[in-house]
Parts: C-alpha cells; structure tokens; sequence
C-alpha cells in the first residue's frame, strides 16, 4: 500500500512539471510506450526489481533500450527513478499517471461486461448516454463473460450497474424463497 502512495506521489510531480512545461502529451506517450515493454518483457520487470543490479547498469539498459525510443524529460525521470532505488515502482506510476491525466482530461473508464461482444450501435447508444450522464468523456473496455448468461455489468468506478440476466436471475429466485410476488 504505501508503494502506490510513493509511486502516486512520483506521477502527481510528473504531471504538475509535464502540466507547466506543455509536454504532458509527449510524457504520457513515452510511459505508454515504456509500459508496453515493460508488460511484454519478464527480464526487464526482473531488472527493475533486482537488488543485485546496481542503479548504474540499470540506468545503462534503459539508456540503451528507450534512448532512441523517448523523449529527454521522460528519459530523465525514468532514470531518476532508478538512482533513487525506485525502478520496481515504474508500473504503477505509469498506472497512477495514466489515471491523474485521465481525471485531468475528464475521461472516465467503464468496464462492460458481457455474455456477448457488444455491438458498435450498442456501444455508441451506451456511451452516449454515460457521457450525458456522468459529463465525461467515456472509454469502453470490454470483457467477455459467459457467467452472466446474457445483458450486462457496467462498472464505473466503485459503481456497478448489473442488468445481467445472471442477476435477474437470482432476484427471481430470491422473491420465490421469500414467497413475494413476482414483479414487485
């Protein structure tokens, strides 16, 4: 837990200098682009974490590696990262910056899951009416989930909307247990 505090601190200052410099764009590309490596490559997320490897070789591989591949300013807070012992916390202050910019931008994202893909018209119809709702702008990621048996969860943040037929399902048998009528 208090490595997300440390790794939320380290993406709060990234944003607040990125926001005042005009390259928050730039940086957020350049993480995106770290992360993938990181998310693909078991070597590099074992490097990071490794006590054994010294900040300078560290420092060396990520020269090496994402030099040509990002920007200075990113390039120097990675790197920075790494001098201060704090490499292992690089996947979760991209995840930290990637939400603080969203919330800076008004992006949302709502996760849908559903028995079936959901239709483009579906998804258009949804996010219209979630972005009337809420004011923002939304972002779909969709999970297939044959366990609901069909309809949807829509998860916005800590709020699940649950017009599953998994649910319906277990409210009806639930007004039979209890013996109320069915429709109330």
């Amino acid at each position: 837990m208090a490595s997300a505090r440390v790794a939320k601190l380290y993406a709060a200052a990234l944003m607040e200098i990125g926001e005042a410099q005009q390259f928050s764009d730039t940086i957020a590309q350049d993480l995106e682009t770290v992360g993938a490596f990181l998310q693909a490559s078991r070597q590099l997320q074992l490097l990071l974490a490794s006590p054994v490897v010294t900040p300078a070789k560290k420092k060396a591989v990520f020269r090496e590696l994402f030099g040509p591949r990002v920007g200075k300013e990113a390039m120097t807070f990675l790197l920075l990262l790494i001098q201060k012992n704090r490499g292992r916390l690089l996947p979760e202050v991209i995840t930290q910056y990637r939400a603080l910019r969203d919330t800076h931008l008004g992006i949302i994202t709502v996760d849908i899951r559903s028995a079936v893909s959901v239709t483009p018209a579906q998804e258009t119809r949804l996010k219209e009416e979630l972005e009337r709702s809420t004011r923002k702008t939304v972002r779909f990621r969709n999970v297939l989930d044959e366990t609901i048996k069909g309809g949807l969860m829509v998860k916005i943040g800590d709020t699940v909307l649950d017009g599953s037929i998994r649910r319906q399902l277990e409210r009806l048998r639930l007004c039979f247990i209890e013996g109320e009528a069915v429709g109330n």
